[in-house]
């Protein structure tokens, strides 16, 4: 990656609503493919964006239950006169705004919500590496499950997405994903899932150095490598960081109001309205219907 590409973008900046919200958009006939706006570059897309967690894969479905009460834990350790109850409102409210960046910018608010109480803060990374080790103890029996093939990768996925990605790559798009998750653990979890055939090594994912990394950083690269524009540029996501960076250079950007929990079909109204307001063009539940929305993204 080039310097200047990474100086200017490597900052993820917080949630902010670009977009009024304007209820309703119009439905392709017979589906919940909502449009809220005709896409840029209908028609001419030659690379594809994925988001990791939510947008594709469920494994760390109800991560926000491993989080937020460590943080709380962590911040009545400060001898504060906020009750639990109280904290947890406090924490619920940052972990979730901050939803969609590396997970290491929650844990650099929780050190300054530390601080606001009189504590001492370790490194953000040692929170980080806290909250890892929580979760992967959480997580261990869908990973061993996937491993051993006591369960089947779409049992663990977003409805129908891997149908969408074989699609996709049948139609000889370049596929990529990029997470805010480490890594490691992203291009492990790709693996136990079968997604790695699809995306080879464009692969991506948070690093320590969390300043030499971000969504941001990816598409610069994928449009100076292939010398294209955003018109050419698909993406799809559940969170409002690659929706907003997507958009920023003139890419299309499908939101993924996906129901982690219960894989309903249904959107996730919290998502659908977050997504809406940094300028998704188009919002969907799942994948069941990849092949109308195929068909109204790739038509002219």
């Amino acid at each position: 990656m080039e310097r200047d590409v990474m100086a200017s973008s490597a900052y993820e900046a917080d949630y902010t609503q670009k977009v009024a919200f304007t209820g309703k958009g119009c439905f392709l006939p017979g589906t919940s493919i909502e449009i809220l706006r005709e896409p840029p570059g209908r028609g001419s897309y030659r690379h594809v964006l994925f988001d990791f967690d939510g947008t594709l894969s469920l494994i760390r479905e109800g991560w926000p239950e491993v989080m937020i009460p460590m943080m709380v834990e962590i911040l009545l350790e400060t001898g504060t006169s906020e009750s639990p109850s109280e904290l947890e409102a406090i924490v619920r409210d940052f972990v979730m705004r901050l939803n969609g960046k590396q997970t290491i910018y929650q844990m650099i608010q929780l050190c300054e919500e530390i601080r606001k109480r009189g504590g001492t803060p370790k490194d953000p990374l040692d929170y980080k590496y806290m909250y890892l080790d929580r979760l992967m103890e959480r997580i261990r029996d869908r990973r061993q499950a996937l491993s051993t093939g006591r369960i089947q990768s779409e049992e663990m996925l977003v409805p129908c997405a891997l149908d969408l990605l074989k699609a996709l790559h049948d139609r000889g798009l370049h596929l990529y994903l990029a997470s805010g998750t480490d890594e490691f653990y992203v291009r492990e979890e790709a693996r136990l899932l079968n997604l790695t055939p699809y995306f080879a090594d464009h692969i991506y994912g948070a690093i320590d150095d969390y300043k030499s990394f971000s969504k941001a950083i990816v598409i610069q690269r994928i449009l100076q490598e292939n010398e294209i524009d955003g018109a050419h540029l698909l993406g799809f996501g559940d969170g409002y960081v690659e929706i907003d960076n997507i958009k920023s250079v003139g890419g299309a950007a499908v939101g993924v109001a996906s129901d982690e929990a219960g894989r309903t079909g249904n959107p996730d109204l919290w998502k659908r309205n977050r997504l809406i307001g940094v300028g998704a063009d188009i919002i969907i539940p799942d994948y069941r219907q990849y092949t109308a929305l195929i068909d109204y993204l790739f038509s002219k």
